[in-house]
């Protein structure tokens, strides 16, 4: 039985497909068991950036950043295809800065410090040029904020995607409810499924999410791989198994680029489509807990991408002869 024809990937770009990603850019500083980084460039939006560049041309970025953040950063993006034209830069303040601390299993943390900075007053404008996007993938942000966006696009994108977390599921639940039903596909890790559902199987977990307005559910559990839901279908991808984890801090968000690039290259939103989205997302987020930071997601190139979505085929590719 064959699962997964790898010949359906590649990492070539569609330029004639458009993106918005919506989301932080910052500086983090991260302890792991493994290490301890200076500060360094982060943000949902950056790594959703990053990763989506090597599938869509142009992305279009829609965040904030103070004057601190580097120069040489937005330079890099640019030569990328990310188009910064929707990114403030407020001269005079600084940038939102996080710091965490990781546990030795590398999927709980604590977070040791949290300042808004300029993401404290974020209010989103939707250039001009960014109208008539065909996909919109809108990264872990207060869900007002999410929804502002979604507003201000007079046209409909083909598919719109969100990620959000726990800690607005306790503070912003009206709020978040509201954006749900406005989108089409909802990515969230396993605790985060429980908590929003109120159910600890996540099968039922999926079924109540999506009665809250998402068409599709990914729910992604880490080391042990990610799932993807629609209706009564269920889709399963594995987890690479990687000799060394540095920093997971990006992987939730290169997934997110992986994915929603691999759909705006493919221009499918299919079901069918979405498992190797899932994959090519699982497959970019392999890459980014190789070092701190955005370090690994500069270095990769195709050959690396194409490369390592065959080792995740490989994985899931069986022939089975039947009794």
């Amino acid at each position: 039985m064959q699962i997964l024809n790898s010949a359906t990937f590649t990492a070539q770009k569609n330029p004639h497909m458009s993106l918005i990603v919506v989301g932080s850019m910052a500086f983090d500083q991260i302890e792991t068991p493994f290490g301890k980084s200076d500060r360094i460039v982060g943000g949902a939006a950056t790594y959703i950036a990053l990763s989506a560049s090597n599938f869509i041309s142009p992305v279009n970025q829609i965040s904030i950043v103070g004057g601190d953040f580097p120069q040489e950063e937005l330079d890099d993006l640019s030569a990328r295809g990310v188009n910064l034209e929707g990114v403030q830069i407020m001269k005079d303040q600084k940038s939102f800065f996080w710091a965490g601390r990781y546990h030795m299993d590398m999927n709980s943390r604590d977070t040791l410090d949290t300042q808004l900075n300029v993401l404290a007053d974020f209010v989103p404008v939707v250039p001009e040029s960014y109208q008539g996007s065909d996909f919109l993938m809108l990264g872990n942000l207060a869900p007002s904020i999410q929804h502002s966006v979604i507003r201000q696009l007079r046209k409909k994108p083909m598919l719109t995607v969100l990620d959000t977390m726990n800690f607005w599921m306790e503070s912003s639940m009206s709020d978040l409810e509201k954006v749900l039903k406005d989108i089409d596909v909802l990515l969230i890790n396993d605790s985060e499924a429980r908590q929003l559902s109120a159910q600890y199987s996540l099968v039922r977990a999926a079924k109540e999410i999506m009665k809250m307005g998402p068409k599709y559910l990914v729910i992604k559990k880490g080391e042990h791989g990610a799932l993807l839901f629609h209706g009564d279908a269920v889709f399963v991808a594995p987890a690479l198994p990687l000799e060394e984890v540095f920093d997971p801090t990006g992987a939730g968000d290169t997934f997110a680029g992986g994915f929603v690039g691999h759909l705006a290259r493919t221009k499918d939103i299919s079901f069918e489509n979405m498992k190797s989205a899932v994959i090519v997302g699982s497959a970019m987020a392999s890459f980014s807990v190789e070092k701190f930071g955005t370090t690994r997601m500069k270095e990769i190139v195709r050959e690396d991408i194409e490369s390592r979505i065959r080792q995740f085929v490989d994985l899931v590719n069986f022939d089975i002869t039947l009794i």
